[in-house]
Order: structure tokens, then C-alpha cells, then sequence
């Protein structure tokens, strides 16, 4: 059975929006296993002096959770005995 999360994280570049997306999704890699998709929700800019100055995305991005059964394993302690002097 394989179970995915989803997380939302925003990126943003002064050249384009895809290379926001490219940005973002590269981060995301670097920090989280098993991205397998995202989802572009929105797209956004900022503007000044009527110039495009930075290009900003928010992403869905999709993971394949990672299973981590616990291995136990019994330790034997030995009791160690001192001399008093």
C-alpha cells in the first residue's frame, strides 16, 4: 500500500515563473524523499515602478511516505561485579 502527503511551499525567481517552479521543486528534493509531482496552485508578481521585479509560485508538492519499522532487538546486560578493597 503506498500513502502520499501533500505539503504547499512558495518559491519565487526574478527571471520567470518556471524558473520559480524549477526552484522550488529543486529545493524541495534537496530537503524531502520521494517527491513524485506538484501541483502549480497559484501564481503571483510583484511590481515595481511598472517593471515585473519577481515572479512568486505556491506548490502543492506530492510525496511517497517512507516506512520505518522499528527493529528490536533484545541487548543481554551483564552484571559486573567489583571488589571492595
Amino acid at each position: 500500500m503506498t500513502v502520499a502527503k501533500v505539503i504547499e511551499i512558495s518559491a519565487s525567481s526574478n527571471k520567470s515563473f518556471e524558473h520559480a517552479i524549477n526552484e522550488g521543486i529543486v529545493r524541495a528534493c534537496e530537503t524531502i524523499n520521494n517527491v513524485c509531482g506538484a501541483w502549480v496552485k497559484e501564481q503571483k508578481l510583484e511590481i515595481k515602478n511598472g517593471k515585473i521585479v519577481e515572479y512568486r509560485v505556491n506548490l502543492q508538492v506530492t510525496f511517497i511516505l517512507e516506512s520505518k519499522k522499528v527493529v528490536t532487538k533484545k541487548v543481554e546486560t551483564k552484571k559486573i561485579e567489583t571488589k571492595k578493597k
